[in-house]
């Protein structure tokens, strides 16, 4: 195992950002691809040895050396378990994992930077921060991909922009997104009425591990869906003032909660603790679940001596792959769900403070 699926939280994840408590993540992630290179959809086995190499040796120029230390990960190097490991800390897609050959991943020490090559695009730049930090990690963006664009010729038309294996991310190439816990608004039957809102206004909504991902654990993740004909900077603002009224609509619904059921709220929680700490038997679904009541709990301060740094990790931890990857074997599905239930009574006792 390498480094990288070593830990289940990725260093930037053990800082708080801006409303953390709501606000899991920001992402912006960034699709380039190269001139006179065939798309990784279309191109030979030679052909996307060509970008491999030339996205090696751009990583190597002093503009992207001053930036930090990256490794170069070629996703052959790496068995099956590795990979889905690295799908779950959401350093790689699960498209990239499932690609037979050609792809890698550039990954920066604190893996709040990714680069995913020969994914749908030749290049996705990712960078991730803890809270609600979207300038900040558009700023890191744009240095990152200024310092690839100086060392490639970038697929580039006047009228069009940035050109994309999927039209969708033509022009800008940018995708933003948040992820966001919203127990609240899903408990307050709230939930839908703001999600439906969220998507006239041209944004996504997805789960956890974004396109064709299941919403769990009252998880959701925000988006732009349109990056043809407006600025990045327009796109960003756009999502920050939406995900800020998610925000302040959520925190309402909490208060409202503590003021008109709080000792239903309280036992809700509480529940959910106890068979966190006790259950012999979980599967991911309700683990997940029990997870965001327990960490609405810490956050509403009816848990005390728990971190919600600790919810953050048995998030990814009861993932398959991660949870395979912690007893060192494949799991049956019978196994996996008594493993979880231990390592998730192991990990709250290890870390709750008397």
């Amino acid at each position: 195992m390498s480094r990288y699926t070593e830990n289940a939280l990725s260093s930037w994840m053990q800082a708080n950002g801006p409303d953390s408590d709501i606000v899991i993540s920001s992402r912006i992630r960034v699709a380039r691809n190269l001139k006179n290179e065939p798309f990784p959809i279309l191109a030979t086995a030679q052909q996307s040895d060509k970008v491999l190499q030339l996205a090696a040796a751009a990583l190597k120029s002093p503009e992207l050396q001053a930036l930090g230390k990256f490794d170069f990960i070629p996703l052959e190097n790496i068995d099956e378990l590795e990979k889905r490991v690295l799908v779950e800390k959401h350093l790689i897609s699960p498209t990239l994992a499932n690609e037979s050959r050609g792809g890698a991943v550039i990954l920066s020490q604190n893996e709040e930077i990714s680069v995913m090559v020969n994914e749908e695009d030749h290049l996705r730049i990712q960078v991730l921060y803890p809270g609600f930090q979207l300038t900040e990690a558009w700023e890191v963006a744009q240095k990152i991909d200024d310092a690839f664009e100086a060392e490639l010729d970038y697929a580039y038309d006047e009228k069009r922009g940035y050109l994309t294996s999927c039209p969708t991310n033509v022009g800008t190439g940018i995708r933003a997104s948040v992820m966001l816990h919203l127990p609240a608004l899903v408990i307050t039957k709230q939930i839908n009425r703001i999600l439906q809102a969220v998507q006239q206004v041209g944004l996504a909504v997805r789960g956890i591990y974004g396109e064709g991902s299941e919403v769990i654990g009252n998880m959701f993740q925000i988006s732009n869906q349109i990056t043809l004909g407006q600025t990045e900077e327009e796109i960003i603002d756009n999502l920050r003032g939406v995900a800020r009224q998610i925000i302040e609509h959520e925190k309402s619904s909490r208060n409202k909660l503590l003021q008109d059921s709080r000792t239903k709220l309280t036992d809700r929680i509480r529940r959910s603790y106890g068979i966190l700490c006790y259950a012999e038997v979980i599967d991911s679904k309700e683990a997940a679940q029990r997870l965001s009541d327990v960490r609405l709990g810490i956050d509403l301060g009816i848990i005390q001596g728990l971190s919600a740094k600790v919810m953050n990790e048995l998030q990814v931890m009861t993932q398959l792959g991660y949870l395979q990857h912690y007893f060192g074997r494949p799991l049956t599905p019978e196994e996996r769900d008594v493993h979880r239930a231990q390592l998730i009574r192991d990990r709250i006792r290890q870390n709750t403070k008397q």
